[in-house]
């Protein structure tokens, strides 16, 4: 939001202070000033000349020697290459020792440049006569400069006098962040109110006064809103015999200076009250509205509409319309239609103020591909209430510049009048609340300073239906501290009970997650959340895998960023690649990401975001090892019960016979493996890499940071080590699960130490090797104890075609 500081003098009379104290006072009272610009920035010494005599040079074809009137004694010799000026012309003139803005061709130069008096082809010149451009502005806010040329004063100005006063570039124009919840402050008067209680200075907003002949607006336009949710407010006034001409000087130097190029007097006056009320409005050329009716009412489905930029647009059931009794118009808070658009040729004006639903214009304006300074500030949530005022404003503006006559009355369709608010008022809470000491009457002061008026004998303060964002005590202490001065309000400590922070459950569990993969070597990585549909050919997925069910974005940065992830590795196998491919040696990364699985196609609802904790390594290291990493991070979570690797697990991206689901508590949490040989070289990963991938909600659903503490063994242990041949299709797992299963209440521990395969073991078999360690908690173990165990191991290794080696 931008506002002249002119402008907003027009309100405040009073104001009379500098651009950087505006800036900090405004700034602390809760309106923050992003930076502003002064329009006269780097102009000097530049006064109204008059043109007296104007000659050939001598010695160049190109240049004029002009005299020129700047109100002194003596007129001032000046050489001009400008080939539009006359004699008798009015024009801006920088004497010596001024300064310009920029050139000629628009660019400002900072600092501004410097005049000074010298000679042009031995013609002594004693300054510049300035084109619109030289002066640091345009042809945009100067629509009656000449392309090329100096400009010329198309009104009678005093010679010798302020040119940059009479171009109304005395100014300065502030911008501002304001935030969402101000929809009051996206207007000058807004602004303005702001201002005076900052300064305490008296707040004159316009005086509206009745407009309209003796005749009857509803006798000309029908008014109808089918969608009153959408719409709760629509006024519509009647302007007839219009006069289309240029608006006056003050008010194109003021819409100038918000950045709006002046168009004509019907024009300029709806985005004049725009920006002064901050009530978007729009003007139909009543002639064009079939049956002199206006119906709003939601789009039909695949509706075309051709706007005022001459785009055809398609509609569907959510956009709101303005239409007459045959057509659209227009789009509701966006955009009117060219159909109805106003031209030199209008002879009876159309004007609408109307209140629109927020959340549907700014839906409808993102879903038609158009977004307007209107629909900027429908999105916001507009106060009803303000589009009477604003109408009947544009109507008093029509009457005193004369642009037409304004028909009596105005058709105003409000079922459900929006009313202020009561807030309950109570000094001593605020000031508990504030840490200060301020006296109500106070208080009462700052409140009505902005309009909020107290009602002493409920001892409620009513707050207007324009400040949308005033809703509890709270708000209101808000109000005093920022109109008090946050920098008036004492440092203290604050008072009640402190409470312990801390992460929660699952960010504990990924905690360890990070902790676990950085002591074990690996580094964080992050990686996109959107890929490309390729990914999944890369990766070797069938083309009948759910993998391949995916979330497709609506407006994506290209291919390679359309779909959302379905699983971890792309992104991975990426890291991996770039830095196998810049030479780096042993490189190990983790990630903590979510990937999306969409419950059904096309998508009903939001889909399911799980995150997945991945690993994914190359050089020192194998698939123990990462194997290793996932059995510490289960230890360190409290996971005790042993894990078991299923090495069925069936992914295609996954080397056939290195690869295993990993099962915890009979459910699998997760897979690791290395990774396929073929989506190696598809990622340009030139040796042997593994990944390990866990699925986090399954891994936090059977964590525990629980701990159960026992003291040290009092009896010694027995240890007894076998060595088995068996065949190679027997898993160390299956081995483990038999001792497991029939080592006995006194079975300890045990631990694989040789497997070894060679010319001393039959073809087809392997040898491995486990130290089994027995120990009783109440006595010393006798040989029978450990022997009986021992029988029921060997037996039960037996029936699996395992023997003893010998």
């Amino acid at each position: 939001m931008n506002t002249s500081y002119a402008w907003m003098k027009a309100y405040v009379p009073g104001l009379n202070v500098s651009a950087q104290e505006f800036t900090d006072a405004m700034t602390l009272s809760g309106s923050k000033v992003e930076g502003y610009e002064a329009l006269d920035a780097d102009l000097d010494k530049i006064v109204v000349g008059c043109i007296l005599s104007i000659e050939r040079h001598p010695d160049a074809d190109k240049l004029v020697i002009c005299q020129v009137d700047i109100g002194q004694d003596q007129p001032v010799q000046i050489v001009t290459g400008a080939s539009n000026i006359t004699v008798n012309d009015k024009i801006p003139v920088v004497l010596d020792g001024g300064r310009v803005a920029g050139g000629h061709d628009g660019k400002k130069t900072p600092g501004g440049i410097k005049i000074k008096k010298g000679k042009l082809r031995g013609i002594e010149s004693n300054g510049m006569l300035c084109s619109i451009e030289e002066l640091g502005s345009s042809r945009d806010m100067y629509p009656e400069a000449p392309e090329d040329g100096i400009y010329i004063f198309q009104e009678d100005v005093p010679v010798g006098t302020d040119a940059i006063e009479a171009l109304g570039l005395h100014d300065v124009v502030f911008e501002y962040e304001i935030t969402s919840n101000r929809v009051d402050c996206y207007s000058v008067l807004g602004l303005a109110r702001e201002a005076a209680a900052t300064f305490r200075q008296e707040y004159k907003p316009p005086v509206v006064k009745e407009t309209g002949n003796q005749e009857d607006v509803k006798d000309y336009i029908k008014v109808t809103v089918k969608d009153t949710d959408l719409c709760p407010r629509y006024c519509a006034r009647v302007v007839k015999n219009i006069k289309i001409g240029p608006s006056p000087k003050w008010m194109q130097r003021r819409l100038a200076a918000h950045g709006i190029r002046p168009i004509n007097n019907i024009v300029d006056i709806t985005n004049y009250v725009m920006e002064e009320y901050g009530q978007p409005m729009h003007a139909y050329d009543l002639d064009t509205i079939a049956g002199r009716e206006i119906i709003v009412r939601r789009a039909s489905k695949d509706e075309k509409f051709v706007t005022l930029d001459g785009q055809e647009r398609t509609m569907d059931e959510s956009v709101l319309m303005i239409c007459d009794g045959e057509k659209p118009v227009g789009v509701a808070g966006i955009m009117g239609g060219e159909n109805s658009m106003i031209t030199d040729h209008v002879q009876t004006m159309l004007f609408e103020a109307a209140c629109f639903d927020g959340t549907n214009i700014r839906l409808s304006s993102k879903k038609i591909g158009l977004r307007t300074d209107a629909s900027g500030k429908f999105e916001k949530g507009l106060d009803p209430n303000t589009a009477i005022e604003a109408i009947n404003r544009a109507c008093q503006l029509v009457e005193e510049l004369q642009c037409g006559e304004v028909v009596g009355g105005t058709v105003d369709v409000y079922e459900k009048k929006k009313e202020g608010r009561l807030i309950p008022f109570d000094a001593d809470k605020i000031n508990k609340l504030l840490g200060t000491d301020i006296s109500a009457e106070d208080m009462i002061g700052y409140f009505e300073a902005i309009e909020l008026t107290y009602d002493p004998a409920a001892q409620e303060v009513r707050v207007p239906s324009w400040r949308q964002d005033l809703e509890c005590l709270a708000d209101l202490a808000e109000e005093v501290a920022r109109f008090y001065g946050y920098e008036n309000i004492a440092t203290t400590l604050p008072s009640g009970e402190a409470s312990t922070g801390k992460l929660s459950f699952k960010l504990r569990v990924e905690s360890v997650a990070r902790d676990i993969a950085e002591f074990c070597g690996f580094s964080e990585g992050m990686s996109y959340s959107f890929e490309s549909p390729k990914v999944y050919d890369k990766l070797l997925i069938p083309q009948d895998s759910k993998l391949r069910q995916n979330v497709v974005i609506l407006n994506p940065l290209g291919e390679d960023y359309s779909i959302m992830r379905t699983l971890p590795l792309n992104g991975m196998l990426t890291s991996l690649a770039t830095n196998y491919n810049r030479r780096n040696k042993n490189v190990r990364l983790y990630e903590l990401a979510n990937i999306y699985l969409p419950k059904q196609i096309p998508l009903t609802e939001l889909p399911e975001e799980r995150m997945q904790f991945t690993m994914g390594m190359y050089g020192d290291g194998d698939f123990f090892t990462l194997k290793g990493v996932v059995e510490e991070f289960f230890d360190k979570l409290g996971m005790r019960q042993k894990a078991v690797y299923d090495p069925n697990a069936q992914k295609p991206y996954l080397h056939p016979g290195r690869q295993a689901n990993i099962i915890y508590q009979d459910t699998v949490v997760g897979y690791m493996g290395e990774v396929h040989p073929t989506v190696a070289d598809n990622y340009g990963i030139g040796e042997r890499a593994y990944v390990a991938v866990l699925d986090m909600p399954e891994i936090v659903s059977r964590a525990t940071f629980d701990r159960k503490y026992e003291g040290i063994a009092k009896y010694p242990a027995v240890t007894r080590d076998i060595s088995m041949v068996m065949p190679k299709e027997i898993l160390a797992g299956q081995v483990e699960e038999v001792i497991e299963k029939n080592g006995g209440q006194y079975l300890e521990s045990y631990q694989l130490f040789d497997i070894y395969e060679g010319a001393q073991i039959r073809a087809g078999s392997k040898s491995m090797a486990y130290s089994i360690v027995f120990r009783a908690k109440d006595k010393t173990l006798e040989e029978a104890d450990v022997t009986a165990a021992m029988e029921q191991i060997l037996k039960a290794l037996e029936a699996m075609g395992i023997e003893l080696r010998k």
